[in-house]
């Protein structure tokens, strides 16, 4: 098994959906943040996001396709080691995506970051590293400057991937554009809609482990 899927989209733009979408057509399973918690791969993604060398095999036995924090931040080196992958960008609005993280997993990360719970504390550490100090500088209160960190990333994945490997993606546009993409057929249901804000929040009050989406 190999991956054939790489999703390029920072999380809350509709990635846990994508994975459930890219499940029920066939590329079973996918990697998304809840798989990191589940077979602890936190220090490995450390690993990857220091630079240091990994077994891509190795992390992704097993599964067929990739979205979400953390793989999105390392697509160009998980299309190196997968070359024949397509790359999937999933995209929304700039400004409620901003408004989606800041009321739903950066707030968690800052919880958990303050908690004085060992395991929850280091969960928060990770996330800091790997997600808001590496991509935003720490500064997500500033507005402007993150939609901009935002922006400049799904450029630079449109710009640097060869467009026949590469679909621009939004939760809106339904199945059509995906299946056609992959080469599969449309299922004869709704497309998924999973881990709204509302959702994750109350996932989080029930002390579930949280996703980014």
């Amino acid at each position: 098994m190999t991956i054939q899927v790489i999703g390029a989209g920072f999380g809350r733009t509709g990635t846990k959906s994508l994975k459930s979408a890219l499940e029920q057509l066939g590329f079973e399973k996918c990697y998304h943040m809840v798989e990191v918690n589940e077979h602890n791969h936190k220090h490995e993604w450390l690993k990857a996001h220091r630079g240091q060398p990994i077994n891509w095999d190795v992390l992704f036995n097993g599964f067929k396709a990739t979205v979400d924090w953390p793989s999105c931040n390392l697509w160009r080196e998980q299309l190196k080691h997968f070359p024949d992958a397509k790359i999937i960008l999933s995209l929304r609005d700039s400004a409620s995506w901003y408004e989606s993280i800041m009321n739903t997993i950066y707030p968690y990360s800052k919880q958990s970051l303050d908690s004085e719970d060992p395991q929850l504390h280091y969960s928060g550490k990770w996330a800091f590293e790997i997600i808001w100090d590496r991509i935003f500088d720490g500064r997500l209160n500033e507005r402007e400057f993150v939609i901009d960190k935002f922006n400049r990333h799904n450029q630079s994945v449109i710009e640097e991937t060869p467009s026949e490997k590469l679909l621009i993606f939004e939760a809106q546009n339904g199945w059509e554009p995906l299946c056609d993409f992959l080469g599969v057929p449309v299922p004869d249901t709704h497309y998924p809609h999973t881990n709204t804000t509302n959702q994750f929040k109350d996932a989080v009050t029930h002390h579930e482990p949280a996703s980014s989406d």
